[in-house]
Formats: C-alpha cells, sequence, structure tokens
C-alpha cells in the first residue's frame, strides 16, 4: 500500500505542476510522473487527492483532449466552467491539445516537482 500512496502522490504533484491555463492528458501526466503506461491510475487516483491539496483535477483529459466525463452531465459542465474560467475553450465536450497542452521544459520539471 505505501507504493500506492507514493504514487498517488507523485500524481498528484505533477498534476498541482500543471500552470492555469493549460491542460494535459492521463497518459502524460502518468509518464511525468514515473510511472509509463499508467493513464488509467492517474484517473482513478484524482478522486483520492486531499481536498486541501487543491489538485486541478479539471486540468488532466483525455489524449485526444475529450473530457472523461459524458457531455452535459454535472461533472462536465463544472469541469468546463472551471477550464473556460482559465481561459480555455472548451468546444463540444473537447479541448484543442495543440493549443493548450502542457509542454513542460526540464528545468521547469526538476524545480516544480518534489519526487
Amino acid at each position: 500500500m505505501e507504493s500506492v500512496n507514493k504514487n498517488y502522490e507523485h500524481i498528484w504533484q505533477t498534476v498541482l505542476a500543471i500552470p492555469v491555463g493549460k491542460v494535459s492528458s492521463y497518459g502524460q501526466i502518468a509518464d511525468l510522473a514515473g510511472l509509463p503506461g499508467r493513464a488509467r491510475l492517474v484517473g482513478r487516483c484524482m478522486g483520492y487527492a486531499p481536498k486541501e491539496m487543491k489538485v486541478p483535477w479539471y486540468r488532466v483529459l483525455r489524449a485526444n483532449g475529450q473530457l472523461a466525463f459524458k457531455a452535459g452531465s454535472s461533472s462536465s459542465l463544472k469541469q468546463t466552467g472551471l477550464l473556460q474560467e482559465e481561459g480555455v475553450a472548451v468546444i463540444k465536450n473537447r479541448v484543442n491539445m495543440n493549443e493548450y497542452r502542457w509542454q513542460p521544459g526540464l528545468d521547469e520539471m526538476l524545480f516544480q516537482l518534489k519526487f
């Protein structure tokens, strides 16, 4: 269980590093957190993030830019609203990844991530 908690912590810290107005995919977060191929783990652990961490879960999307929630659902509307507040355009439950994808440099990763 300790490794699971450590993995979750790495994922949360990586998501916390996504700047306002940018998004990432579940797979990219898994890769950056040192957990390649564990995109589903990223999605699963978002719901377990301690509220006091204020992990911006809404900045993490499917690889094609689609929100993970069904269009029109309350969760989709909440995520859309949070992204739009940050200036991210959400059209038909999707974000243009070419425009809004977070592309961190090595220096950014070394100084921001705490693991």
